[in-house]
This record gives structure tokens, C-alpha cells and sequence, in this order.
């Protein structure tokens, strides 16, 4: 019990808001970046608004895309991003970011990336966590500048950043990955064309195995080094490096860049006081901000322990300690049939490449045809719908829909589908004698997944 006690000391502790507020200015930048980017590349039409039909996300196919109004969404999830950045009208910008952020990853599911994902989640957490208490315009609208705030908010946001680390390694710790060096042997070679790295180093055996197993040390270790004082600017070192390093490899997007700034909440407050000052020196020619730095000193409000909310973090936290392992409840192997793979922060573990052709049958007069897939999905759409089994039931689906509103009758639809997992050959991957009409969407095991034969032993 005193063990119990000593921890809910600790969550409860005042400490100062600094840490939260770095977070929020470079969460906010980040967003506000990621955003800008998607509409300079042309994403927003090309993955949004062009495609004339969306995979979705069971339970959630009510959310549509707006056609060309989609820019709108886009549009309001930058403005509310900037605002967050700077702490003004904080507590509706966030909720307007996760709403708009998660509405537009929720239209496809076609784009799901892993660090999407977490920004869905940190939003969602940031609509609770008082991350404008300090250097904030909000601090100058309500004139209320806190001098502490309870340690939970900040614990929170550590450790969601830990689970991610910890069970993205645990994943690792699987035949593919350590004993055979897959995926990475696969990417590795495909980058001869870098300077000197590409053209000797990894083309070698030893490399892409040096890179699995330094990656999953790394994963399991960085977070409890972020957590040791001593360990600290040595951790965060290789946080630079590693994702740097992955982001100059790998087409990951933000995803390293939202890992290296988010380690920063690990340091001290003195650490992020520091960095507080330096902003107001800079932003001191700003009329607003010439008295700024002198305020701090005058601080006295205390942000009070809101018991509600430190339940609701406290069971966010939870639900991604168990969530990840309801893979569990099926029966195969998870990364062939991938039941249970999205959400779970398994983070660039397999390489698949599939091909799945789609035969529609009258029931009746045995009469049948293939579909041209290109008629319905883009290039992007129609290589993920290739290997994924949610995917492949969705389209059959929607396709069964389609031929019956367009005169034809009885309709059955099978698939002939080969997928390759890790460098393996083609294996059969759907049921060919299945009817996917007759097979229900959602959660209950998809039996209609042909066996994977091979094992890969691990996590």
C-alpha cells in the first residue's frame, strides 16, 4: 500500500505548467505544418475528393467526404491547429482539431498511418489537459496565468508516449524481424541508389540485422531512459538520430518529427522554463509580450485536481494498455490476416504485396465476368485493398451493391486473391468458393481467410 500512496502523491503533486505549454506550441506547429503540407502536395484532392468511393471504418461509414467543401474541413483543422499553437480561445480550438482532424481520417481508411492515429488520441486528451496554463494569448484574454498545475496532465501525455515505444518493440520481438530481418532486408536493398549507405552498407546481410535488432533495443529501452534524469540528453540524442535517420529512409511522413518534439515533455521544468523565457526575449517586441516575462514572477493560481478528468485520462491509458492485444481473440497469424493489427502501434513490421481479382456470378444461369478494379478505386486505393481482408469484404460489398443497381440479378461475388507476406511466395489468400455477399462485416473472425502456411513465432 504505501508503494500505492507514493504514486498517487506523485500524480497529484503540483508542479509547473511549462512542459504542457512547450507541448501544445510544438503540437500545435506540427498539426498546422501537416496540414499546409497535405494541401501544397495536392492530398486533399487526390486521396479525398477524387476517389469515387472510400473504404471505411466499420461503424463509422455514416462519415462522408464533402466533395470539393472538403477543403473546408481542412481548412478549419489548420486555423484551429495555429490557435492551439498560440493558446488563444485554447479549449474550442482543440475540440474543433480533434473533431475536424479525426472526421477526415475517418473518411478513408485507405490512409491510416500509425501517427494519425496518435494525433487523434492526444487531441482528444488535450481537450482535457489545461496545456494553455501558462505562455499563452488565453493567459492574456482571462488574465489567468497558472503557477502549477497537478502532475497527472503531464504523466498522461508521458505515458501514452511510453506505450507506444514499449509495445512498438514488444511487436518486434517476432521470427520475421530478429531472425530473419524482415521487412527491413527488403527495404534496405531497395535503397542502393543512396550515397555510399545505399551503395555498400545496405546491400549487406549484416546491416539489415544490425537495424532490427537496434530497433527493437531501441523502441524497449528509450522510454525508461527519457524517464532517468542522468539518462536524459543521451535519450533524446538518440531519439534525433533514430527518427532522423528513419525519416531520411522511409516515406513516414510527420511521424519521426511527432516523436522527436513530443520526447521533449520528459525533461524537466526547469528545462521547459528555460525554453519559455528564451520565447519571451524573442517575442518581446511585441508590445503584448514586454511585460510578459515579468508577470511570470507574479503567478499565484493554482489549477486545482479535477477528479472526473483524472479518471478519464487515467481510463484512456488504460484502454491502450489492453486495446493492442485483443488480436488475441483470433485464432491464425496476425500478420496475414492483420485482425486486430490497426491501433495496436505495430509500427512498419510487415511488406505486403497482393493481387485480388474480383468475379461476379449470376447464381442462376452461372453466367459471370471480372471487374476491372481501376473502374472503382485509384491506383492507392486498390494496392491496399489488394492484401487487406476488411478491405477486399468491403469492396466485394460495395460491388454486389453496385451490379444489382445496374439490372443485374442473383448476384454472387467471389475473389481470387495471392498475397506475398515478408519476402515469401504467393499464397492464396481468400476463400475462392466463398460468396463475400454472405459474409457480415465487423468483428467476428473472417473464417473465409485461407490458413497462412508458415509460422512467425513471437509477439
Amino acid at each position: 500500500m504505501p508503494l500505492v500512496y507514493k504514486f498517487k502523491s506523485y500524480l497529484f503533486q503540483n508542479v509547473d505548467p511549462a512542459p504542457l505549454a512547450i507541448f501544445r506550441v510544438c503540437f500545435g506547429f506540427m498539426m498546422f505544418f501537416g496540414i499546409l503540407r497535405f494541401w501544397v502536395k495536392g492530398w486533399i484532392e487526390t486521396l479525398y475528393i477524387e476517389p469515387i468511393f472510400h473504404f471505411t471504418y466499420y461503424g463509422f461509414s455514416w462519415i462522408k467526404d464533402w466533395g470539393v467543401y472538403t477543403y473546408i474541413l481542412f481548412i478549419v483543422c489548420g486555423l484551429s491547429a495555429l490557435l492551439v499553437m498560440v493558446g488563444l480561445f485554447y479549449r474550442t480550438a482543440i475540440i474543433l482539431f480533434f473533431l475536424s482532424f479525426t472526421y477526415i481520417e475517418l473518411i478513408d481508411k485507405t490512409t491510416y498511418l500509425n501517427h494519425y492515429y496518435l494525433i487523434s488520441i492526444l487531441s482528444f486528451l488535450l481537450c482535457f489537459i489545461p496545456a494553455n496554463a501558462t505562455f499563452s494569448l488565453d493567459n492574456f484574454r482571462k488574465k489567468i496565468d497558472y503557477s502549477h498545475i497537478p502532475r497527472y496532465y503531464i504523466t498522461t501525455i508521458q505515458g501514452l508516449i511510453i506505450i507506444i515505444y514499449f509495445y512498438s518493440g514488444l511487436a518486434k520481438i517476432n521470427s520475421d524481424w530478429l531472425i530473419n530481418a524482415q521487412p527491413l532486408s527488403i527495404w534496405l536493398v531497395s535503397k542502393y541508389d543512396m550515397p555510399i549507405l545505399g551503395d555498400y552498407l545496405f546491400k549487406q546481410s549484416w546491416m539489415h540485422y544490425l537495424m532490427s535488432w537496434g530497433g527493437m533495443l531501441y523502441d524497449l529501452s528509450i522510454p525508461f531512459m527519457l524517464l532517468t534524469r542522468r539518462l536524459r540528453w543521451f535519450a533524446f540524442i538518440l531519439v534525433l538520430f533514430f527518427h532522423l535517420f528513419t525519416a531520411i529512409l522511409f516515406p513516414i511522413g510527420m511521424f519521426p518529427y511527432i516523436m522527436i518534439l513530443s520526447s521533449l515533455i520528459f525533461f524537466s521544468d526547469d528545462f521547459h522554463k528555460k525554453g519559455i523565457a528564451v520565447f519571451y526575449k524573442i517575442l518581446k517586441i511585441i508590445p503584448l509580450f514586454k511585460t510578459a516575462e515579468n508577470n511570470l514572477a507574479k503567478r499565484k493560481k493554482i489549477k486545482s485536481f479535477d477528479k472526473p478528468i483524472a479518471i478519464l485520462l487515467g481510463l484512456v491509458i488504460l484502454i491502450q494498455l489492453l486495446f493492442p492485444f485483443r488480436y488475441l481473440l483470433y485464432p491464425g497469424e496476425l500478420f496475414w490476416h492483420e485482425q486486430g493489427y490497426r491501433f495496436s502501434w505495430r509500427v512498419m513490421l510487415i511488406e505486403k504485396r497482393g493481387y485480388t481479382q474480383f468475379k461476379i456470378v449470376d447464381s442462376v444461369t452461372k453466367k459471370q465476368f471480372y471487374v476491372k478494379n481501376e473502374d472503382f478505386l485509384t491506383e492507392f486505393q486498390e494496392k491496399q485493398m489488394s492484401f487487406q481482408p476488411d478491405f477486399i469484404l468491403e469492396f466485394a460489398h460495395q460491388l454486389g451493391t453496385f451490379y444489382t443497381n445496374h439490372g443485374h440479378k442473383n448476384i454472387q461475388v467471389f475473389a481470387d486473391s495471392y498475397v506475398a507476406l515478408n519476402g515469401r511466395k504467393n499464397q492464396q489468400f481468400i476463400d475462392p468458393n466463398v460468396n463475400l455477399l454472405e459474409q457480415p462485416n465487423g468483428f467476428k473472425n473472417k473464417e473465409w481467410i485461407l490458413p497462412f502456411n508458415d509460422e512467425i513465432k513471437g509477439f
